[in-house]
């Protein structure tokens, strides 16, 4: 049975990007190393950010990011202080490519889930979106996951791209032993801002023709789906998740933001010094807008990717858009 996941205010989850080098160059990253950094965070650092973050007497979910977070010499080091700090779940999201030996380095108890990103059920469509050969070693990646015992979860990022494979997906995670399916709305942030990407986003009737059907298929398969809301329905109240959750998103050149949709921009809300001091950042950053209320829902979609909003032939708002953290869940059938 679908719900909606609301925002938690006895969690915090930290978006940890401990570097922002990668070996692919996906045609729709977010990362932007103007705004981003382009460094790899010492052992050192990282602990002291985790530190800092990881909250006693809160549930503190963990997620290793780049770039390509297992390109990071030390990353089974930061795994390994991230469970002796006291984080409740940890995740490392990969493209699948597996550098440094990380699945010999660490264990199914210290990593929850590896969450590999593929976008598209056949390597041509995920090549041509994410590059040369790499549906064949993401895939590859995720067998030996779970091979290892590891809990693995695949993230696709639908688009025009891509959309037509979305059904066939369901076949390919049985086979790959996928335990948690993730659809994510392609966000117009980094490459994507960069290149014509907001040509790419779903339409309203095209998300909910093809998404929700293709959730309830996977499910129904025994994996549980997640996916954004995106579309908020009449009656559904707006909710932004800055002003009622703990979510950090931490790049290595010491931003903290807490909205995704505002990474492209020097709105950070709060920054960490060279001393390790977390401070938070000077008007206007994404703070104030998580205040303002606007009859299209979330106030920084309208600023940076109105492209998904429609209005009626008196200017109203056709629909409203949720706050993109906050999500759909199916689980999946027994």
């Amino acid at each position: 049975m679908k719900k909606t996941v609301s925002f938690s205010r006895n969690s915090v989850n930290v978006f940890f990007h401990i570097l922002t080098r990668c070996n692919l160059q996906c045609r729709h990253c977010y990362i932007n190393p103007d705004q981003h950094g382009d460094a790899t965070v010492s052992v050192e650092t990282a602990i002291a950010w985790l530190k800092r973050f990881h909250h006693p007497d809160k549930k503190s979910n963990l997620i290793l990011l780049g770039g390509e977070p297992t390109l990071h010499p030390d990353l089974d080091r930061i795994v390994r202080a991230a469970r002796e700090i006291g984080y409740a779940s940890l995740t490392i999201d990969t493209n699948g490519y597996l550098f440094h030996d990380i699945l010999d380095k660490v264990t199914p108890a210290e990593v929850d889930y590896f969450s590999f990103s593929l976008d598209g059920a056949t390597d041509g469509t995920n090549d041509r979106i994410r590059g040369r050969g790499s549906f064949e070693r993401c895939t590859a990646g995720i067998r030996a996951a779970v091979e290892k015992g590891f809990a693995a979860s695949l993230i696709y990022t639908v688009s025009r791209e891509n959309l037509h494979e979305l059904t066939r997906m369901v076949p390919l995670l049985k086979q790959l032993g996928v335990s948690r399916f993730f659809i994510q709305v392609i966000g117009i942030r980094g490459r994507s801002a960069r290149s014509g990407g907001d040509a790419l986003q779903l339409t309203r009737a095209e998300w909910e023709a093809h998404v929700p059907p293709v959730a309830r298929e996977v499910a129904a398969a025994g994996i549980t789906v997640t996916y954004p809301k995106v579309f908020l329905e009449a009656g559904d109240r707006f909710e932004c998740a800055g002003n009622v959750a703990d979510n950090y998103f931490i790049f290595p050149n010491g931003r903290v933001y807490r909205c995704p949709l505002c990474e492209d921009f020097p709105l950070h809300s709060m920054t960490i010094d060279s001393a390790g001091a977390l401070s938070p950042t000077g008007k206007i950053n994404e703070s104030d807008l998580f205040a303002l209320m606007i009859p299209e829902g979330c106030v920084i979609n309208k600023l940076v990717q109105a492209g998904n909003l429609a209005y009626t032939d008196d200017g109203s708002p056709a629909y409203r858009i949720a706050c993109c953290l906050l999500k759909e869940e199916i689980p999946g059938a027994v």
